[in-house]
């Protein structure tokens, strides 16, 4: 089987490989691009907000947006996805060759860098990553993420410069891999590793400056719950195009507000500069507002990559009252699309500021989006004739639909306490189905509920937020039948439908090959299949806003987060106003 990369379900816990350049070997930004001295200025301090505190600083053991932010500012990996192209970028290692079976890449390492705390970074360093990401006894969270077929990668360095990586197969994706995994110090961590502690190491008790590292920025302080500060690293080894050391600020100081309207009253009154969440549709108004009198920036990135998905139980029931026959019929479902008027649900649960979707890929991912999958039309009729043929009909000329046997067509959906979205949308979809005779009731829990009950089956339906990597075969995961995020009925010893088999046979070739007009090819049709059974589907995409405010300059915002600190190092802030 294809190695596999967990996805995230919920609100927290989750393009092809390119051929390295000879202008990344300099380190350089393009002259004129965000983050350049064309447009940039150097020193000062950013203000941004955190919503939750670390619980750990250690990379490898915590899972959590907080711990991955910290080490987004203070570590780096060999490649870097960048979130603007979805590309792959030479990062620590500066360029690469790949062996004619596609399975093998020879990796050279920049020759002039050094850890945050002066000492040199080397092929072994490398070596150490990839042992502890493996390590049995430290059970890290980046383990999975970096197998291929549940085997890990093959990892042997040849001097001290250079690594050579073997997949145990051949993987679309390739190197893309890679950006999971931060290259932390040998010369740091070995005892911890070698004593089986490593899951500990590093944890927030640490003193800051025990924690090195290769990224732009190094933790100098961290008062629990109320700030952590990290300043320039004085080692980092990338440049701008006019030569000059990056990162362009001094410090960043990351203020914890838990309190989502605090944080955005903070940003209107001038105390904070980033904020980190996404804003909510109702946040938009009062910040257009104070956008247009001049006093925050407001940016509409364009459309999501991720959104809110409405799936089915569609394993084994865990009990008779958690599993509705017609659930199980792809006429039902279907039925369900057609009762929804998308663009209706985008106005009302976005106040208009997302685009209709249906199947789990959004058109904002420009590389494996098929617009050629079965896109349902708002259809109430067809919806009512879906129904009929599988005999669910208003018997009794109550509104209700009943099945053959006179039950009451009616099914539950989970959803997670006080998120907006999940709940607004639950809300509509209870409307527009009750117009059809189809009862909804909608229960909301807290999110380690929702995932209890999805994890033992016991529910009908749940509508909540999937986070996905753009590429689908780092997700296969989700698509395989056997995959523990196969969100409609996973971990299936065997498929236990003909259309989930296909899915099987056609990611398994589409993450084997290289080839990327034949990955795309069998994406495709995996997609069509997927509309034509529909075990989940989608209503709208929300469009991704970033709010700042004005002192901050040359950066260029991404869809995913962290939106703006995914390039910290060429973030800056207006001089005249630096704090």
């Amino acid at each position: 089987m294809i190695g596999r990369r967990r996805i995230v379900l919920g609100i927290v816990a989750m393009v092809i490989v390119a051929a390295a350049v000879a202008f990344w070997r300099t380190r350089r930004l393009p002259a004129g691009a965000p983050g350049s001295t064309a447009t940039s200025h150097r020193g000062g301090t950013l203000i941004a907000t955190l919503r939750s505190e670390p619980p750990t600083f250690n990379r490898y053991s915590g899972n959590t947006y907080a711990t991955a932010l910290v080490n987004d500012l203070t570590q780096a990996p060999l490649v870097r996805i960048n979130q603007l192209t979805q590309a792959v970028e030479p990062w620590l290692a500066d360029r690469w060759t790949r062996s004619a079976d596609g399975r093998q890449y020879t990796l050279h390492l920049r020759e002039d860098v050094v850890f945050s705390d002066g000492h040199p970074f080397t092929a072994d360093d490398v070596a150490f990553s990839f042992n502890a990401a493996y390590d049995a006894k430290t059970a890290s969270v980046l383990g999975d993420a970096l197998k291929v077929g549940e085997q890990p990668l093959s990892v042997s360095t040849t001097s001290p410069h250079e690594v050579v990586v073997t997949f145990p197969q051949m993987y679309g994706p390739g190197l893309r891999l890679l950006d999971n995994l931060p290259i932390y110090p040998k010369h740091r961590l070995a005892a911890a590793l070698a004593a089986g502690t490593l899951a500990t190491a590093w944890g927030t008790s640490t003193p800051p400056n025990e924690v090195a590292g290769l990224g732009p920025f190094v933790l100098t302080r961290y008062e629990p719950a109320v700030r952590l500060v990290f300043e320039r690293n004085p080692h980092y080894w990338r440049v701008d195009a006019g030569g000059q050391p990056l990162p362009y600020l001094d410090r960043i100081a990351m203020e914890i507000v838990p309190d989502q309207n605090a944080e955005l009253l903070r940003l209107q009154a001038g105390q904070i500069d980033l904020l980190q969440d996404d804003l909510r549709p109702e946040d938009y108004v009062p910040l257009k507002r104070e956008a247009d009198a001049g006093r925050v920036r407001l940016m509409d990135v364009g459309t999501g990559l991720d959104m809110h998905v409405l799936w089915f139980n569609l394993g084994p029931p865990a009990s008779a009252d958690t599993h509705r026959a017609w659930l199980q019929r792809a006429e039902f479902r279907r039925g369900l699309s057609h009762a929804v008027d998308r663009r209706v649900f985008a106005r009302t649960v976005y106040l208009g500021a997302a685009e209709p979707s249906w199947g789990l890929v959004s058109p904002a991912n420009t590389v494996w989006y098929s617009a050629g999958a079965d896109r349902p039309d708002y259809d109430p009729d067809r919806a009512r004739a879906l129904f009929a043929s599988i005999g669910l009909r208003d018997r009794n000329a109550d509104g209700q639909l009943e099945s053959e046997s006179g039950v009451p067509v009616r099914f539950t959906v989970l959803i997670v306490k006080g998120v907006g979205a999940s709940e607004k949308g639950a809300a509509f979809l209870r409307a527009a189905l009750a117009r059809l005779g189809v009862t909804l009731d909608v229960v909301a829990l807290d999110l380690s509920s929702v995932v209890g009950r999805w994890t033992a089956g016991d529910y009908d339906a749940i509508y909540n937020f999937l986070l996905t990597d753009p590429d689908p075969a780092a997700n296969l995961d989700l698509w395989l039948s056997s995959g523990s995020s196969h969100v409609w009925n996973p971990r299936q010893a065997q498929p236990a439908t003909p259309w989930e088999r296909d899915i099987d046979n056609v990611m398994a070739r589409q993450a084997g090959t290289i080839d990327p007009a034949e990955r795309r090819r069998l994406f495709e049709q995996v997609q069509r299949t997927i509309a034509e059974h529909l075990p989940a589907m989608s209503f709208a995409i929300p469009h991704v806003y970033v709010a700042t405010s004005t002192r901050v300059a040359s950066f260029t915002p991404a869809l995913k987060r962290p939106q703006v600190l995914w390039n910290a190092d060429e973030v800056s802030v207006i001089a005249s106003g630096a704090r």
